[in-house]
């Protein structure tokens, strides 16, 4: 049967139930226990014993096996599966008041995936099975679509994304890994709010996008007349609040950023930002520690874990080194023995370094060095230490290593879990590092930050010494519950509409028509598109956000199919 045919018989049923007096959605249901539990408190029951408790018991029927007078129903809530045992006598006779076919109405009137409330007692069967013996059960939700056939489960990436819903039902794995991560964000407020560190909300809609190199999304407020940006780190307003006397902050929530795509980024993230007063950032490696090992050992219940089949130590204390002695060990170049960027450039080429002819400074050939040949390689847990200024503009000057800065990141399984600076108090250094930005922001430079001068004045008021700290949740939870991609430690990650794929085109320049077929199925014709609209979409770096921008709902069109 196809799925069409399906639900038309299952809304068939519904009108059945409604003809015997059954609202197949029921308002509530009162449950005594889950089936975690019955399995756990029943473990030891002998085969063929019965014991004498009343158990309510609702969830999902993931498995159907009906005979004569006898049937096996799996159900499954959110801890886990048990059997129901049902017997035709047994259950006739306890719902004979409430409906004299209630067996029969529950054969042919149930189907894998509805909801199910039951009440009986417990029973392990002949076979050795723990079952709930039912004396009574309510339809508290008749499911319309069927679940993806029990032994092939939801195997489509794609669609375990867009369906996260069946993807929950079908793969109890999955509800186990946004379980954790619920404990992880849970365990990281504990451990902070146990250290006085007081959690304040930010703003997300901010005038001046700031606090990271990064694009950030744009939104407009119609009654104040103004763009508004979507922030891109919580950074800039948390220091408000140290400047304000506040000696320990943090906030754990959205950020959103304008940018790719990829197993390791999503647009829309979380993480969590913290400052310290009166600390530097050798305090907030100690602070990473604490957090990361302590969330572990409490989520996972061992500092030794594995991501993606390799072997990781989580005990503390991690290797400290900095980013000259990592590419020093890579490639065998000393970027601090570099008198001009034209030497260091030649040495980079031969050394086998891509994109060297981009490089601005000798230190932004320095972290371009070690994002291709070091970053991918470290493995086990690692702060690496002491940037490039030219990298770090809201990051305080080293205090005995000139043209670098106290930054350390955190990299673990080859990828940045966590970012931390001395941060800059000097307004004057901070204004010159941020006009800098500017600049580069003018000059085209979609991810250069502008200057935020309300910024500037609180810090023109005085900002204690203070660490700061941002580690990346998502990245984390992927970490802590071996997910080999962001979006399956994300519940909901951004994903392109399925009828928005653009799957080929093809434009006539003598009648000016532009043909586009999408992923669908469905193909639209533009009419008199001018070749420059054409030109401008072959060149464009996204041509979805192209189409939609400058060419759907802009030209007079029609669908084809």
């Amino acid at each position: 049967m196809s799925e069409e045919d399906i639900r038309a018989a299952r809304l068939e049923k519904v009108e059945q139930l409604k003809q015997i007096g059954t609202n197949p959605y029921a308002y509530r249901w009162e449950s005594t226990h889950h089936a975690a539990q019955l399995q756990e408190q029943f473990a030891d029951l002998p085969s063929g014993e019965e014991v004498d408790l009343e158990a309510a018991i609702a969830g999902r029927i993931m498995a159907r096996r009906v005979f004569g007078k006898l049937a096996f129903f799996t159900l499954e809530d959110e801890t886990g599966t048990i059997q129901l045992y049902l017997e035709k006598n047994r259950i006739q006779e306890s719902m004979a008041e409430i409906d004299a076919e209630a067996f029969n109405h529950l054969k042919q009137l149930t189907d894998v995936g509805d909801i199910l409330g039951v009440k009986g007692t417990i029973k392990r069967t002949e076979k050795g099975e723990l079952s709930v013996y039912v004396k009574q059960y309510t339809i508290l939700t008749k499911s319309l679509l069927p679940l993806p056939d029990k032994w092939h489960g939801l195997t489509d990436v794609a669609k375990r994304y867009r369906q996260r819903y069946v993807d929950l039902i079908v793969n109890p794995e999955v509800r186990q890994t946004f379980r954790r991560r619920a404990q992880i964000t849970a365990g990281i407020r504990r451990y902070l709010e146990q250290r006085d560190f007081l959690e304040i909300e930010t703003p997300v809609l901010q005038s001046e996008a700031g606090g990271a190199d990064a694009r950030p999304f744009v939104t407009y407020h119609n009654t104040l007349e103004m763009e508004l940006y979507l922030r891109i780190a919580t950074e800039l307003h948390l220091k408000r609040l140290i400047v304000g006397g506040f000696e320990k902050v943090f906030e754990l929530g959205r950020i959103f950023r304008n940018e790719g795509i990829s197993t390791r980024h999503n647009p829309e993230f979380t993480s969590i930002e913290i400052y310290q007063a009166y600390a530097d950032y050798n305090d907030m490696m100690e602070l990473t520690e604490g957090i990361i090992t302590t969330v572990a050992q409490d989520v996972l219940g061992t500092l030794q874990i594995t991501y993606q089949g390799a072997t990781v130590d989580l005990t503390p204390p991690w290797r400290r080194v900095t980013m000259h002695d990592l590419v020093k060990e890579s490639t065998g170049l000393d970027f601090r023995a570099f008198s001009s960027l034209d030497e260091a450039k030649a040495a980079s080429k031969n050394a086998g370094i891509p994109g060297v002819d981009e490089a601005q400074s000798i230190g932004k050939l320095l972290n371009l060095a070690f994002e291709e040949k070091v970053e991918g390689s470290l493995v086990q847990p690692t702060f690496v230490i002491d940037y490039p200024v030219e990298i770090s503009p809201l990051a305080k000057p080293h205090r005995s290593q000139p043209g670098l800065v106290e930054r350390f990141e955190l990299f673990i399984v080859g990828r940045e879990t966590a970012n931390s600076f001395s941060e800059l108090t000097d307004p004057i250094d901070q204004r010159e590092r941020l006009e800098a930005q500017a600049a580069k922001k003018a000059a085209g430079d979609l991810e250069a930050q502008g200057v935020d001068e309300d910024f500037l004045t609180a810090l023109e008021y005085g900002m204690p010494p203070t660490g700061g700290l941002g580690i990346g949740i998502d990245r984390l939870v992927m970490l802590l519950t071996d997910c080999a991609s962001i979006r399956d430690a994300i519940a909901f990650p951004l994903l392109k509409p399925e009828s928005s794929f653009i799957k080929e085109f093809r434009y006539d320049s003598k009648t000016q028509t532009l043909t586009v077929e999408f992923d669908s199925g469905s193909v639209y014709e533009y009419f008199k598109v001018p070749p420059s609209i054409k030109e401008e979409w072959d060149n464009a770096p996204s041509k979805g956000q192209y189409f939609n921008k400058s060419i759907k709902g802009k030209f007079k069109s029609e669908q084809l199919s």
